[in-house]
């Protein structure tokens, strides 16, 4: 982790410790399995033991720490059964919102799409993964605003929680980020050509990476992983 967060003490300061200890999770600087002391935490903000516990908790419900009382807080291994399962929930919202967004998509949409790439490109370039995924989001938010559906927003952001640190590992041996790119630009010639069915398919293809790339992360980080039980749906996406 960062041994210096900018906590900003004139803003709210839950948020900002929740957004800081996302991150590191979902960049494995704090590792599954990992502890992770109140105490220490507070120490490092600056701030009293109240808003840390208060973020620890927000994040056992977004199923990234686990408290146990009288034994501490630890970082949540990775389930592959909850990533799964946030994955199938993200394609079903995903695949409708492109649908709908290839009939509403206006010019300045897709120059913000187009715009988010280019960035995305850079951000390959510099070997700043970090970077990329936040683009990743934007790229994904930006289609659900031009559906303006702010509950699905919600909805994705909380699937997030369970995939990131499996995409995040998968860079760059598992997922190559040109694959990537190329599943982004083939959503947006899609939605550019008003192709609804096209759509969809490009984001299920994009939402189903995932799936490619778990295997080989399961057996290369074994000790990351709690459980590598696999879903009945996610059976039935499986080669045969």
């Amino acid at each position: 982790m960062s041994t210096d967060p900018a906590i900003n003490l004139a803003a709210p300061i839950v948020p900002q410790i929740i957004a800081d200890l996302r991150q590191a999770i979902v960049e494995m600087r704090l590792k599954p399995g990992e502890a992770i002391s109140e105490k220490e935490t507070a120490l490092r903000y600056g701030v009293s033991r109240q808003p840390v516990r208060e973020a620890f908790i927000k994040l056992a419900e977004a199923g990234l720490l686990q408290v146990m009382p009288s034994r501490g807080t630890f970082v949540v291994k990775i389930s592959v059964r909850d990533v799964l399962n946030a994955r199938f929930v993200r394609e079903a919202v995903e695949s409708a919102l492109v649908r709908t967004a290839a009939t509403l998509i206006s010019t300045a949409d897709l120059e913000r799409l187009d715009d988010v790439i280019a960035r995305q490109i850079e951000a390959a370039a510099s070997a700043d993964p970090a970077r990329f995924y936040a683009l990743d989001e934007e790229f994904h938010r930006a289609i659900v605003e031009c559906c303006e559906c702010d509950p699905a927003l919600r909805v994705i952001e909380g699937a997030r929680a369970q995939m990131d640190r499996v995409r995040y590992l998968s860079l760059p041996e598992a997922t190559p980020i040109p694959v990537l790119v190329a599943q982004h630009r083939a959503i947006i010639e899609a939605l550019r050509a008003r192709d609804p069915d096209a759509a969809e398919a490009a984001m299920r293809r994009h939402m189903r990476e995932i799936l490619a790339a778990l295997p080989r992360l399961t057996d290369r980080f074994p000790d990351m992983f709690e459980s590598t039980e696999v879903p009945a749906h996610a059976r039935l996406l499986e080669p045969r």
